[in-house]
C-alpha cells in the first residue's frame, strides 16, 4: 500500500535523538527552547511555545484567550474534530461556518453569521480558520472582519508549516492573533506527535507556557512570595502536562533542517498532478485545487485533494485502494459526528456536504518516489476513465 501520507526519517533524525538520549536532560532540558527558538526563526513569530500536540495547542489557544461558557466560537465546518473540541473543552459554545469550493472557511458565509449575530448581540469571541490542505485562508478578509466585529482569529495551520499569504510567512501574526502548528507523523515536519502555539503576544506567550506545565510559575518575578528559596515554586492556575519532550523537540530541530527540502518536494509533486490531472479536469470528471499564486498564496500542500463528480468519489476510493493506493478523504463535516449531533441537531451547509462527498486524497509526501508517483497517477487516470464509463 502506497500511503497518502508518510513520515521522512533519515540518520541525521536518529542521530539526533540518540545525542538526547545519552545527555542529561530527556525532557524540560534545552533542546526545547533551541527548537522553539528555531521556529520564531522560520515563521516570523515572537514566541513559538512547543507542545505534545496540535489538540493541546487549540485548547490552550482557547484558554489563554479566556474562551469560557459564557462564549461562542467559530469553527470551519471541514477539518479534522480537534479544531472545534478545543472550544468544547473550555465549555463554550461552537457553531460551524461553511467552507468554499477549495475546502476554505467562507468569507461570505462568515460574514452573514456575524452579521446575523451582532444583530442579536452573539458574536463570537473567536474564529478557528482552517488551512486546509496547507493552503492559507484568506486572512486579509478575516482580518478585516476581526477589526469590525471584535473577535480574535486562531488560524489552525496545522497543515500549513512553510505556506504563505501576500508575502507573510504562516504564523508570523500579520493577520491572526493565535496560530497553531502540528508536528503529527504525517505533516510538514514531525516530532512523532507535537504542535506549537505562535504569537507576537508576550502575555499569550507566558501565559501558554505556564498552563502547558501544570499552570506551575518558577519565575521570581510572578510569585506570590518571591523571597521564598529556589526550591519555591507556585501552582497559580488549573493547567496541564502539555509538554513536547527534549526528544521529541531534538527530532523537530533536526527535520526543520530540511524544511526547505520537503515543501519543494511537495510542490513539485503537486505541480506533476496539475499537469498531469488536467484533462481530466477538462473532462469534467473532477476538479483540481487551485495553483500557487506567487506573492499571494502559496500552499505547503500537505495535501493534494481533487474533488470526484457525478457522485463517483466513493468507487473510485474503493478502486483505488483495492489497487494499492492508499487514498484518503479529509474530512467529513465536524458537525455530522455523532458527539456534534447530539449537541446540535441536524446542521446541512452546502459547500461543507457538497466538499466532503467529492473530496479525493492522493499520495503527497516527500518520500513518495518518482516510480511511486507515476504508479498513483497511472491508476487514478486509468481508474477515473473506467469509473466514469460505468
Amino acid at each position: 500500500m502506497i500511503p497518502y501520507a508518510h513520515q521522512d526519517i533519515d540518520e541525521n533524525d536518529i542521530t539526533a535523538v540518540e545525542e538526547i538520549l545519552y545527555s542529561d536532560y530527556l525532557t524540560t532540558g534545552p533542546c526545547g527552547p533551541r527548537f522553539e527558538e528555531a521556529l520564531s526563526e522560520i515563521t516570523g513569530a515572537d514566541y513559538a511555545l512547543a507542545v505534545s500536540s496540535c489538540t493541546a495547542a487549540l485548547h490552550l489557544s482557547m484558554m489563554a484567550l479566556n474562551v469560557g461558557p459564557a462564549d461562542k466560537v467559530y469553527a470551519a465546518a471541514v477539518s479534522f474534530a480537534a479544531s472545534a473540541n478545543c472550544a468544547r473543552y473550555v465549555g463554550a459554545q461552537v457553531d460551524f461556518i461553511d467552507v468554499d469550493a477549495a475546502g476554505l472557511i467562507s468569507i461570505e458565509h462568515l460574514e452573514q453569521k456575524l452579521k446575523a449575530d451582532a444583530a442579536h448581540g452573539t458574536l463570537p469571541k473567536a474564529v478557528i480558520a482552517v488551512d486546509l490542505a496547507g493552503r492559507p485562508v484568506n486572512l486579509a478578509a478575516l482580518k478585516r472582519l476581526k477589526e469590525q466585529y471584535g473577535f480574535y482569529v486562531v488560524e489552525d495551520a496545522a497543515h500549513a508549516l512553510g505556506a504563505s499569504y501576500q508575502g507573510h510567512a504562516t504564523g508570523d501574526g500579520a493577520f491572526a492573533d493565535l496560530t497553531v502548528l502540528s508536528f503529527h507523523p504525517v505533516k510538514i515536519i514531525t516530532t512523532a506527535e507535537g504542535g506549537a502555539v505562535l504569537t507576537n503576544d508576550a502575555n499569550i506567550a507566558a501565559r501558554i507556557r505556564r498552563l502547558r506545565s501544570h499552570g506551575i510559575e518558577h519565575d521570581p518575578a510572578l510569585l506570590e512570595h518571591p523571597d521564598r528559596p529556589g526550591y519555591y515554586y507556585e501552582m497559580q492556575e488549573l493547567g496541564f502536562n502539555y509538554r513536547l519532550t527534549d526528544l521529541q523537540s531534538a527530532l523537530g530541530l533536526s527535520q526543520l533542517e530540511r524544511l526547505d527540502q520537503f515543501l519543494s518536494r511537495r510542490r513539485e509533486l503537486a505541480s506533476r498532478y496539475l499537469t498531469e490531472l488536467k484533462p481530466w479536469e477538462e473532462r469534467g470528471l473532477i476538479s483540481l485545487p487551485p495553483a500557487d499564486q506567487a506573492g499571494q498564496s502559496v500552499s505547503s500542500w500537505h495535501l493534494f485533494q481533487i474533488r470526484v463528480k457525478q457522485g463517483k468519489r466513493d468507487a473510485l476510493y474503493q478502486a483505488l485502494r483495492g489497487r494499492g493506493i492508499g487514498v484518503q478523504v479529509h474530512y467529513l463535516p465536524i458537525y455530522s459526528h455523532p458527539f456534534y449531533r447530539n449537541l446540535l441537531g441536524e446542521i446541512k451547509l452546502p459547500g461543507a456536504e457538497s466538499f466532503s462527498a467529492e473530496t479525493l486524497s492522493l499520495p503527497l509526501y516527500p518520500a513518495l518516489t518518482d516510480l511511486q508517483f507515476s504508479l498513483c497517477l497511472t491508476q487514478v487516470q486509468s481508474l477515473l476513465d473506467h469509473i466514469f464509463q460505468e
